[in-house]
């Protein structure tokens, strides 16, 4: 079975709902996965936007999340489980799609099976650490996009 990654918010390809936005509650959507590599020790979870206009913007970062997980719930706060990074905007945790008017974005939820229980980063974590450390530990990934633009 190959490792999938998907939403109960949206279907792959699709419009994110505004909930998930900053134009509406900002709550990140729900997350399941299957069929990982069965030597998955942890899975670690990055959100960006390539269609950002000064390159691609992190969204959210969560990593050493448990290998019995196999979901997250709508409305994740940090600290629930895993460690978070340090998304663009500044902050631990979702930072939902807030693109500039015009065009629509698109949204790469990108989870990666990891042959490590813990990478050793810090919480707070920016994108480039955590790409580092992942280097030489990603057994599989999983993607799923969704778009949004902003109104």
């Amino acid at each position: 079975m190959a490792f999938k990654l998907f939403s109960s918010a949206f279907a792959e390809g699709a419009w994110i709902p505004e909930l998930h936005s900053c134009q509406g509650a900002d709550l990140s959507p729900s997350l399941e996965w299957s069929g990982e590599p069965a030597d998955a020790r942890s899975f670690a979870l990055i959100v960006e936007d390539p269609d950002a206009p000064a390159g691609t913007w992190c969204h959210w970062l969560l990593y050493d999340i448990a290998p019995k997980l196999h979901n997250l719930a709508q409305g994740y706060k940090p600290g629930a489980l895993g460690v978070s990074g340090m998304n663009d905007f500044g902050k631990l945790g979702y930072g939902g799609p807030c693109p500039p008017k015009g065009g629509p974005h698109r949204y790469f939820f990108k989870l990666a099976a990891l042959d490590v229980h813990t990478l050793g980063l810090p919480a707070g974590a920016r994108r480039g650490e955590l790409l580092q450390a992942l280097k030489g530990h990603v057994l599989a990934e999983a993607q799923y996009m969704g778009r949004f633009q902003r109104k």
